[in-house]
């Protein structure tokens, strides 16, 4: 079997798309997390955090996608991902708005700027959910007790506050993302506050591991930020592979983050039977 794709990345984190009607033949559900693990495999596959199936909303929205991460599990929502979806349709010759149906609702993306195949898009993220004792919750690990947030984006966040970086972060969110305390796992983000406007971070994804960046791990950790008093809207994250930039006009209101994607390759996947 032959699996078209298009290769693109947000910030780094970057992700595989496949349109449905492209195909050509239909795939059986059951073996879809199978040929996530084979496609997005750096070695012996094309390579990527993640892969997407793209297919015709029947929601009202220009298209509807399903994330399976390079683990083979499925993710509700990608902040990177849902951009470069938007990205790929832009550069197929898609203009204005965009609404992308998401596993966690649908979402509306507004082109700011393009440069060749780099987009810049800003996202209408949701409003996340929280308890308030969860802003503060001590969570038992084996590596040491973390003063840890707990939220939801549209997929579970747990963001850690630290003062800087030079521990092991990824030990430490590979304990966290499959800690009992989250029977569905959760991703991880690690934030340092910069300045009133300015924080810097790390993450750790639930199914893909430590990224380069995360668009709802960014959108977790500048809510907490916020949340916590250490920052205020509009904020700018600091990741691994660049800024990405979010703004929250109060917590009734809908968060926004404008970031990257890119469209950077395409080409085919050759299925062995």
């Amino acid at each position: 079997m032959t699996i078209p794709f298009v290769k693109a990345h947000g910030a780094g984190n970057d992700f595989l798309f496949t349109f449905v009607k492209e195909l050509d033949q239909p795939i059986a559900a059951e073996t879809l997390p199978a040929i996530a693990r084979a496609i997005c495999n750096r070695n012996t596959g094309v390579g990527a955090d993640g892969w997407y199936l793209i297919e015709d909303s029947q929601a009202g929205c220009h298209a509807k996608i399903h994330l399976y991460n390079s683990d083979g599990s499925t993710a509700e929502l990608s902040g990177n991902g849902t951009r470069c979806a938007a990205a790929i349709l832009a550069d197929r010759g898609h203009t204005g708005d965009i609404w992308m149906e998401t596993g966690a609702g649908p979402r509306l993306l507004k082109l700011i700027e393009q440069n060749n195949k780099l987009f810049t898009f800003e996202m209408e993220m949701g409003k996340p959910t929280w308890q308030l004792e969860d802003l503060r919750f001590v969570l038992p690990l084996v590596q040491g007790d973390r003063r840890v947030s707990i939220l939801d984006v549209g997929n579970p966040q747990c963001a850690v506050v630290v003062d800087d970086f030079n521990f092991d972060w990824r030990s430490v969110g590979a304990e966290i993302e499959g800690h009992p305390h989250f029977p569905k796992r959760t991703n991880v983000s690690f934030l340092r506050r910069e300045d009133v406007h300015t924080i810097e971070a790390r993450f750790y994804e639930r199914g893909a591991g430590a990224t380069l960046s995360s668009g709802t791990g960014s959108t977790g950790a500048g809510a907490v930020a916020i949340l916590l008093g250490l920052v205020a809207s509009p904020v700018v994250i600091r990741t691994e592979a660049g800024p990405m930039k979010l703004r929250w006009e109060g917590t009734q209101s809908l968060i926004h983050l404008t970031g990257p994607a890119e469209v950077i390759a395409e080409g085919k996947y050759f299925l062995a039977p």
